[in-house]
């Protein structure tokens, strides 16, 4: 790696720790940096997802004690979750990074769009709770593990994903929701990361230094967070995705 290597994906995992602890999209900025610097798209998304993985399991244990009201579920919803988080993981492993790099601008768009309707989509769906009893439970797993395999998959977007079945199958307020996406977060990326590891799709060196930098950041975020406005920073990330989007889909 050159020291221009370095310096990009220092501070762009310090952005992805930052963003993630304030209002999340941290991947739209460490997984285009790994592109830049030439790591294949597949290892880029698998090195992306192992470096940011510990903020996943730290965000869970957070809200342990909300988990307590949902702990006779926690098992059934964690092992969809665990099937899906490894079926999207091995789904990314079996294409080639051709077919990903097309993927590629469609799933940040995606994400983007997702992450921009975010706020609405909780509101919409915190009124329509009324809807989960008439849902069929094998229906509603399957929602929850077609979720599972998008975030093995990629992984960008997944928490909103998360929170609107959970709304409209599982909880009735948002708090709730929160609490369990980020444990269904970190058991679909724990299982993606022990996966890739596995297959040796990891870029240890890249890893390595993101870790460093995205729990720098994820420190620096959490601070930040209680002095400036969420929704500025939601307004920059998605700028961001939309302007990666752009790129990718032009070259």
């Amino acid at each position: 790696m050159s020291m221009y290597d370095i310096v990009l994906i220092l501070v762009a995992s310090f952005f992805a720790g930052m963003m993630n602890a304030i209002a999340g999209g941290g991947t739209f900025f460490s997984f285009p940096a790994l592109l830049a610097i030439g790591v294949p798209p597949i290892i880029a998304n698998a090195t992306n997802n192992v470096a940011l993985w510990p903020a996943s399991l730290s965000s869970a244990w957070a809200y342990k004690d909300e988990l307590k009201k949902y702990k006779k579920r926690l098992v059934w919803l964690g092992f969809i979750s665990l099937i899906g988080g490894i079926l999207g993981s091995l789904l990314l492993l079996s294409i080639n990074d051709k077919a990903f790099t097309k993927l590629i601008p469609w799933l940040l768009l995606f994400a983007t769009i997702l992450f921009a309707l975010s706020n609405k989509i909780s509101t919409l769906i915190s009124n329509k709770t009324e809807i989960k009893s008439n849902l069929n439970k094998i229906l509603t797993a399957i929602a929850l593990l077609l979720v599972s395999i998008y975030g093995g998959f990629f992984g960008a977007g997944l928490g909103i994903l998360l929170i609107a079945h959970l709304i409209i199958t599982e909880v009735e307020n948002i708090g709730e929701a929160n609490a369990l996406k980020n444990y269904l977060t970190a058991v679909v990326y724990s299982v993606s990361v022990i996966v890739f590891i596995v297959a040796g799709a990891i870029s240890w060196k890249h890893t390595l230094i993101m870790l460093m930098s995205a729990s720098f950041g994820g420190y620096f975020g959490a601070i930040l967070a209680k002095r400036i406005s969420t929704e500025i920073l939601k307004l920059i990330i998605i700028a961001v995705g939309l302007g990666l989007s752009c790129y990718y889909f032009a070259v």
